[in-house]
């Protein structure tokens, strides 16, 4: 039994970065690897740290702060191809004391067509004993001031 998949406003997405697939990305089908849609969700949270001024001014690892990815779901709506040009939209949708949650679409730019959907949660960890931390209000701040609609407080 499958469950429709819910629509999605991407009126919503302040964020959004433009990949093409890549040969190595294309399995033995011809169609984009399924687990390559994680890696386009990473590239397109970096994208959104660094356009909301969130991102070390000195580069990736360098301001002390770690966050651990504890949770990531896909949903395949369609399919990509060798050389087709994406748009990966993102946006965080909740913040709580120690995690956010955050949401993607992949959509296919000649189409128009959402080929993939995701959420994930990443969680602020203190750097020597790896367990949650609170995350800083500083970023809870920039979140709010870059999102069109302010996340969730979970």
């Amino acid at each position: 039994m499958s469950k429709e998949l819910p629509v999605i406003d991407l009126s919503l997405f302040r964020h959004k970065i433009t990949l093409h697939v890549r040969f190595n990305e294309v399995d033995m089908l011809g169609v984009c690897n399924n687990a390559v849609y994680l890696s386009f969700f990473e590239e397109g949270k970096i994208q959104y740290l660094k356009e909301a001024k969130m991102f070390p001014l000195e580069g990736l690892f360098t301001d002390g702060s770690e966050y651990f990815i504890v949770r990531n779901e896909v949903n395949y709506r369609g399919f990509a191809h060798y050389d087709d040009e994406l748009d990966i939209y993102t946006r965080i949708t909740a913040i709580g004391r120690s995690s956010y949650g955050f949401a993607h679409v992949v959509v296919q730019a000649a189409s128009s067509e959402i080929i993939a959907d995701g959420r994930g949660v990443m969680v602020h960890v203190d750097p020597l004993t790896r367990k949650p931390a609170p995350i800083a209000e500083s970023f809870k701040a920039a979140v709010r001031a870059f999102e069109k609609t302010p996340p969730e407080t979970a």
